[in-house]
């Protein structure tokens, strides 16, 4: 059983759900020390007093606000506990929603509420079940670590899942990173969503989605502690520096792609992809050389 984050309850109108907060995630990364390269002996962080200049301990090191270089207002962590929020106990649920309606950009991790006791197993399973009925997630408010939050609640199999969501003016207007207007044809559009269907997963189990970054990691780890030549990286491809065609770009794609997934036929297939229309300019010629030709003809 994961590590208790944090207990309180889930606020629901004049329902109350006591619960307890455990992780929803683990970190499979590989983790550093860092070292003294000369020898090889752990680098600790020492926290010391800049007036004192001596290293403090932990009991001695509390929370200040910096009003001006000389005056710094202490703030003890007891007051913050105290502060006059309904949030700071419970999991306030102020809203509903569609889930369609939140933007993905403003969800953070996720943590699984987990029912506290026999008594709070009715009134949790009663919420879930109201959630999955209702196809819509929940928005409440909560307050951990020293600042009130902005929360989601959904349904994930069995459990209820908290998501940290960031408050709206967190979220930065991207307005400015928006390219420059450019035209695309609708074979263009057409070869790129015949890569996206080349490309569609029902799931997350294949082969593409594991963590290769960790994988070569633990090689060089591997290969370092048997002494042995670490596996090379391949050469980079060399850029020829001229302009892609987007049309053979997405045709090769496709046929890649194909491959990759062991389809017959993957070369055969690329040409399912609309080409783009052939110049009018050569057509008007032609017709041009048989109109010429009539009189010719005629005479």
């Amino acid at each position: 059983m994961p590590r208790t984050i944090w207990s309180g309850a889930i606020s629901f109108g004049l329902v109350t759900v006591p619960i307890h907060v455990v992780s929803a995630t683990e970190d499979h990364s590989i983790h550093f020390h860092r070292v003294h390269l000369e020898d090889m002996a752990r680098v600790r962080t020492r926290k010391e007093c800049e007036l004192e200049d001596r290293e403090v301990s932990t009991s001695e090191i509390g929370k200040g606000y910096e009003i001006s270089r000389d005056n710094v207002i202490p703030i003890s962590d007891q007051e913050l506990r105290d502060l006059p929020l309904p949030t700071a106990k419970a999991i306030e649920i102020v809203a509903f929603m569609p889930w369609e309606a939140i933007d993905p950009i403003r969800i953070g991790d996720g943590y699984y509420l987990a029912p506290d006791g026999q008594v709070a197993a009715k009134p949790y399973v009663l919420l879930r079940q109201a959630l999955e009925r209702s196809s819509r997630v929940a928005v409440a408010r909560y307050a951990w670590s020293g600042r009130e939050r902005l929360g989601l609640l959904r349904v994930r199999d069995e459990a209820i899942v908290l998501h940290a969501m960031r408050w709206p003016d967190e979220i930065r207007d991207p307005s400015e990173l928006t390219p420059p207007a450019v035209e695309l044809t609708d074979e263009e559009i057409d070869g790129a969503l015949a890569l996206m269907d080349t490309m569609t997963r029902d799931d997350l189990d294949a082969p593409e989605f594991r963590d290769t970054y960790t994988e070569a990691v633990a090689e060089l780890i591997e290969a370092k502690r048997e002494h042995r030549e670490p596996p090379v990286a391949p050469e980079p491809a060399a850029e020829s520096g001229q302009i892609v065609d987007l049309m053979a770009a997405l045709q090769q794609s496709v046929s890649k792609a194909k491959e990759s997934r062991g389809e017959d036929g993957a070369h055969a297939d690329v040409h399912e992809i609309p080409k783009k229309r052939a110049a009018k300019k050569p057509a008007k010629k032609t017709a041009a050389k048989k109109t010429a030709r009539k009189p010719k003809k005629s005479a």
